[in-house]
């Protein structure tokens, strides 16, 4: 395998990821590093964040420079349309017009979406740190991305929010029951998207203390939990998860992805 040049792209704030490193959890391109790394070694890795970095016309003057680029997760809401979400739109528009291949996961997924002319809205249920039963569908079985990945399987997930309208051309790749565009494929002026809303790259222990971390405002605003009695059982969930899991393939859509920019 040659050396890849990589950017990815941080979509949490950076308020978001100063609490996450207090508490010792990993900042999602943290996540994203050491999972790329179990695969190869020959990666130069530049990082950056829209909505604060300073160094914008740096890192747009190199776009087309770049194998591929991984657009990672935020707690953000596309549609609350703020001004740090709207320089990450921004951003992922410059991203489609240089970059070839572009992987974005979660918020990626939604961010790339939205840029690209599609529409994202609040879903009616969530995942809070899996999403069972994502199934591939015909198209998506044909495609590089799910090379030797099982039919229907399990994932870490955290998500509010879903894609609801697929930009122009684009293709849903797999479902579940509370997202019916769990991943996608489109193509838009430079750029190969592929779109993950479930997060391959992120451990199922991270995705636990995520909940912890984040239990105040599952029971008092997102209201998903009643209480921590429900938070507890919903990890014991996930713990039997962690126990049935092959690493290999929970992480199989950033090898084959590496494989496709490789090509």
């Amino acid at each position: 395998m040659r050396r890849l040049n990589i950017l990815i792209v941080e979509g949490n704030l950076r308020e978001e990821n100063q609490s996450f490193s207090k508490v010792g959890i990993q900042t999602h391109t943290e996540s994203l590093k050491d999972s790329l790394y179990y695969f190869s070694k020959n990666f130069d890795f530049d990082v950056f964040n829209p909505s604060s970095d300073k160094n914008l016309s740096e890192i747009k003057s190199k776009l087309s420079n770049y194998d591929g680029l991984i657009w990672g997760g935020s707690s953000l809401n596309i549609y609350n349309n703020t001004p740090e979400i709207i320089k990450q739109i921004e951003f992922m528009r410059e991203c489609q017009k240089k970059v070839k291949n572009i992987l974005a996961i979660c918020w990626g997924m939604q961010v790339a979406v939205t840029a690209a002319g599609g529409e994202v809205k609040k879903a009616k249920r969530s995942h809070i740190g899996i999403a069972n039963e994502i199934t591939i569908n015909a198209v998506g079985l044909e495609q590089p991305i799910y090379d030797t990945k099982n039919n229907n399987f399990n994932s870490p997930a955290f998500n509010f929010d879903e894609v609801v309208t697929l930009p122009k051309k684009g293709i849903c790749l797999a479902s579940n029951k509370i997202n019916k565009i769990q991943s996608l494929y489109f193509e838009v002026n430079q750029s190969k998207v592929w779109g993950l809303q479930y997060h391959p790259e992120i451990t199922y222990k991270k995705m636990i203390n995520l909940i912890k971390f984040r239990k105040d405002r599952l029971i008092e605003n997102r209201k998903v939990f009643k209480d921590e009695k429900e938070i507890e059982n919903h990890i014991s969930f996930i713990e039997k998860e962690i126990l049935v899991s092959n690493k290999d393939q929970r992480m199989l859509e950033l090898k084959n992805w590496i494989n496709i920019i490789n090509e």
